[in-house]
């Protein structure tokens, strides 16, 4: 009996042994102590008590309240085992800046540096005020060769500084041979962020295989997703990797993003009225689809403001853009930029809507126009600046309601090989409409596709969208719409397998136009 009891312990001990530990849960409370043992009953004090202590696997929960403290993980997950930083079910636990002092560049409450498979849920983090001049205060910062990090159900709010630059989350891969890969933002909610010139939620330099989906962010001063090259952030990268490249920006709603949330930064600036609510600047090979992009200064751009990096081979496809205040969507250079710009990009199965409420920026001539002049002038509601080459505007639902809509305007004679074709342009007033091709206006439609070799879309013919108040519209089509099964078929990889919904994109090879099947 006794040897038979010995054989049982030895082979426990190996079992445990041959297999790992078991993973374990730290429990962290505001009224813990960082000489307990960190369980349940006996919780730690600080986050990085507990980060000190986890092991691939483990799971550390936040009881609710504040914790002041920045956030720095020095310990990875691995295959199979990530370490999860979280709130205990049903409370709320706040990585909170209020008490911080913040200076510096990357001083954020959470920073994830060459960390590897770990995740943070509904966690809020706020409350980051810069201390000093030249700061840029964030929420979150993952730089290195960090990857498979996950942030899913978190809030990022309150971030802000007296100087031109904040992020709510920097994503900024500075490693020329590993990439910054396999990123998870899903559920999240940013808003409350004055962040100046900078940006809201910014994917910048070596970043691979991302996905952001699933998300609000609303109510930020400035851009609120960009997607880009790392030339400004990191400029001593190499240049063939150093930009943001194969992910996906899906099922957002993206809103608010105005230079009107921050008139005593902005309002000086002749460039008042540019946030862009999701922006690829200088990036590759990204999917934004199935967004919901409204009250932005502008919807979604596709541009670049660089001398090396364009942005190229990008799909913008099955995304409601509308009630922006300059345009809905934007593709080129800035007008005088004589850098590179937007080539080989796809435009398709949106449906844009009543994005002109505040008029134009820029005259004929493209020069600044004075504010009190702007209600006069309209940038569009799809927008083409400097040396768009080689893309596709296609299959989308264009619906002008002011009487100064423009369909489609493109500035400028440069740039070469974009086609355009398949769209419904409709305005319901039937006064005022217009196109504007390589700076010249018409009216006609018949001359518009003559010169723009536009020859498969069609005009005055309504899509009959569901809802058309100007307020909340709603753009699904009734199930008369001549949008319906009208469209152009184009390869699975650019009209992708679903729309706006998730329902299935095509049928019996039949596409509709716009963004609802």
């Amino acid at each position: 009996m006794r040897k038979s009891f010995c054989s049982l312990i030895s082979f426990l001990l190996f079992s445990l042994l041959a297999c790992g530990a078991a993973s374990a849960h730290w429990y962290v409370a505001p009224t813990g102590n960082d000489a307990n043992n960190g369980s349940k009953r006996k919780p730690l004090k600080t986050i990085a008590a507990a980060l000190q202590r986890v092991n691939p696997g483990d799971t550390v929960f936040l009881r609710e309240g504040s914790y002041g403290e920045f956030v720095v993980p020095t310990r990875s997950g691995k295959t199979g085992k990530m370490i999860t930083l979280k709130s205990y079910p049903g409370e709320i636990a706040k990585i909170d800046g209020s008490d911080l002092y913040v200076k510096g560049w990357g001083n954020a409450l959470v920073q994830v540096n060459n960390i590897d498979y770990m995740q943070f849920e509904n966690l809020h983090i706020c409350h980051a005020h810069d201390s000093e001049n030249n700061t840029d205060p964030e929420g979150i910062y993952i730089t290195g060769t960090s990857g498979n990090i996950t942030f899913r159900g978190c809030k990022v709010y309150d971030i802000k500084n007296d100087c031109p630059l904040v992020d709510a989350i920097l994503v900024l891969g500075t490693d020329d041979n590993t990439p910054i890969r396999n990123l998870l933002i899903e559920k999240c909610e940013i808003f409350e962020i004055h962040s100046g010139t900078s940006e809201a939620f910014t994917l910048a330099g070596n970043v691979v295989d991302f996905t952001i989906q699933d998300n609000e962010v609303h109510d930020v001063e400035n851009i609120g997703i960009i997607i880009a090259g790392g030339d400004n952030l990191n400029p001593k990268g190499d240049i063939s990797v150093n930009y943001a490249r194969n992910g996906v920006v899906r099922r957002n709603k993206v809103y608010r993003c105005t230079h009107e949330k921050s008139q005593d930064y902005w309002s000086q600036s002749v460039s008042n009225g540019g946030a862009i609510g999701i922006y690829l600047c200088g990036n590759g090979n990204t999917i934004v689809e199935q967004n919901e992009v409204f009250e932005c200064d502008r919807g979604i751009g596709l541009c670049s403001e660089s001398y090396k990096l364009q942005t190229k081979d990008c799909i913008v496809r099955d995304n409601f853009v509308y009630n922006n205040f300059r345009t809905g969507i934007y593709m080129g250079a800035y007008l005088g930029f004589d850098g590179l710009s937007t080539k080989n990009c796809y435009v398709v199965n949106n449906t844009l809507f009543n994005n002109n409420l505040k008029g134009g920026q820029l005259d004929g001539t493209n020069n600044y126009l004075k504010v009190n002049d702007r209600d006069n002038s309209s940038e569009g509601e799809i927008r083409l600046s400097e040396l768009c080459e080689e893309n596709v505007i296609a299959n989308n639902i264009i619906y002008a309601v002011s009487d100064r809509d423009i369909f489609i305007r493109k500035y400028t004679t440069s740039g070469k090989n974009n086609y355009i074709g398949g769209n419904i342009y409709f305005s319901p007033t039937k006064k005022n409409h217009k196109w504007i091709w390589d700076g010249k206006e018409y009216t006609d439609f018949s001359a518009w596709q003559a010169v723009s070799g536009d020859k498969t879309s069609v005009f005055d013919v309504d899509p009959l969208l569901k809802s058309t108040r100007l307020q909340q519209p709603d753009l699904h089509l009734k199930s008369s719409s001549p949008a319906i099964g009208t469209g152009l078929i184009f390869q699975g990889y650019v009209r992708g397998m679903f729309d706006i919904d998730g329902d299935k994109r095509c049928d019996n090879h039949r596409i509709n136009i716009g963004a609802d099947q």
